[in-house]
């Protein structure tokens, strides 16, 4: 009798493991819904149930089964355009409520440390601009934030931690400052709620974002083998093992449906310009396949000019190239450059709010029909050595390059010998720049802000910098630099 009734104690706790319908953090009260769109909204159950979704907004119901193996259940409901607050009751006998449901626009914003720099700052580095806005954040205001908690692991997680919230001055101090000046700045022009899901980690490698698939197929040279619990990871460095990021951070949150993605990553990766290429392309075409978003826009931004081990050094450059030719190479992608905002003495620059709005801006040129602005870079397009000078011609809208009738900081110029000096820059018209040197009678290369520290002179005629480039294709080490 007694092992019968603990028989029977042993199967109602395993029951009621899925008593009632779990959600991943992505679903809860304060959240948004992407609009005009078939929404995936999905969970666990007891295997073999009955999951009933409805939504306020169209009083429609639609049901899915939980899995027989691991409860997951999933479905997709019709969005209408922005508005709200809505709710959504899903039911699989117990009734959950998410209320204060809104519909807008929402993005994926990931990264290292640049990206996870919160509102409030680090210590001794501040974000610029931040306390105005965190003292005015209001709950009524419809910007919503889903701030991911850390979480690593060697095996693909179903679950992780995290919640919606609202708009006030605690949550946002401590919401990346990136990815809320883009939320903020999308939000006041758009007038619409916009929701941003954060999910970074400082430090962290590009691979580690990576599902284990990806990284067996496309990239043979990382070593996997640690996946089978074999090897001891450093905890100091779980967030740049491949795989690991994905598995705790990325994957319990499949396949929620989003707008697009911001990303500020590539510190960790500069050893590695050309790989990073490639990584790059793929996690964006794995995120694009994983939530079931073929086409949503991908902007990153191009790490900040910083000394690192030797500020002449180039590593900086080489990386920068990296991320733009990943993205010229991507669909519906583009790159917000920084070569005006760097600092000296920290990797982290305060200036947080010109990357945020450049993020914001690129969104809104190109996915919400605003044509009034260039919010592109200008980029390197051809050059021609003639006179003891280079004229570098630049990619650039019929506004044209800046500044007029001063000089440009941030040019480099080399001979036949490849050692590179200092040089003057002006505008010479729309999308031409003259560089020389008194040093250099006979050029044959320029180079812009390709130092891992430099200061960048050149625009587009909306404040947009110039992004790092080269004419030459030297390798690394056939590149020298003039004391």
């Amino acid at each position: 009798m007694k092992k019968i009734l603990i028989s029977v104690l042993m199967l109602l706790a395993a029951s009621s493991l899925f008593a009632k319908v779990t959600l991943p953090p992505v679903f809860g009260d304060h959240m948004v819904l992407q609009q005009k769109t078939s929404a995936a909204i999905f969970g666990k159950a007891e295997p073999g149930k009955t999951v009933t979704v409805k939504t306020s907004w169209n009083k429609k119901k639609v049901s899915a089964v939980a899995d027989s193996e691991t409860g997951r259940w999933l479905v997709r409901v019709q969005t209408p355009a922005a508005g709200g607050p809505y709710e959504i009751t899903i039911s699989d006998g117990d009734k959950t409520v998410l209320s204060d449901v809104l519909i807008g626009e929402v993005w994926w914003a990931s990264g290292q440390s640049n990206m996870e720099m919160p509102m409030k700052g680090y210590s001794s580095q501040p974000a610029k601009g931040a306390t105005k806005l965190i003292t005015r954040a209001k709950a009524s205001r419809p910007l919503r934030i889903c701030n991911i908690q850390k979480q690593s692991s060697i095996h693909v997680q179903d679950s992780c931690a995290g919640a919606w919230a609202q708009n006030t001055p605690d949550v946002v101090a401590n919401t990346s400052a990136t990815a809320y000046f883009f939320a903020d700045a999308l939000q006041d022009v758009l007038e619409v709620p916009v929701g941003i899901i954060v999910t970074s980690w400082g430090g962290s490698s590009i691979e580690a974002w990576i599902k284990r698939e990806v990284i067996e197929k496309d990239f043979p040279e990382f070593d996997l083998t640690f996946l089978n619990g074999s090897v001891e990871i450093p905890k100091r460095r779980v967030h740049q093992w491949p795989t690991l990021l994905y598995n705790g951070q990325v994957a319990p949150l499949v396949p929620f449906t989003f707008k697009g993605m911001i990303w500020y990553q590539g510190e960790t990766n500069r050893p590695k310009p050309d790989q990073y290429v490639r990584l790059q392309m793929a996690y964006v075409e794995m995120m694009r396949s994983e939530f079931q978003v073929p086409d949503a826009p991908f902007y990153c931004v191009q790490i900040a000019p910083y000394p690192y081990d030797n500020g002449r050094k180039t590593h900086s450059g080489y990386l920068c190239e990296a991320q733009q030719k990943s993205v010229q190479q991507l669909k519906h992608a583009g790159y917000v450059t920084t070569t005006d905002i760097g600092e000296y003495g920290t990797i982290h620059p305060c200036r947080k709010q010109e990357v945020g709005e450049r993020l914001a801006w690129l969104a809104l040129q190109n996915d919400y029909g605003m044509d009034a602005i260039e919010a592109t870079a200008p980029y390197y397009k051809s050059v021609e050595f003639k006179e003891g000078a280079a004229f570098v011609t630049m990619n650039v809208s019929n506004q044209g390059l800046s500044p007029m009738g001063a000089e440009i900081s941030g040019f480099e110029i080399a001979g036949a010998d490849h050692r590179f000096y200092p040089a003057k820059a002006w505008r010479t018209h729309r999308a031409e720049v003259k560089v020389w040197s008194d040093q250099v009678p006979e050029p044959v290369a320029v180079r812009y802000c390709w130092r891992n520290w430099c200061v960048g002179g050149l625009f587009n005629n909306y404040g947009i910098p110039a992004g790092p480039f080269r004419t030459d294709n030297w390798p690394v080490d056939e590149a020298d630099w003039a004391e």
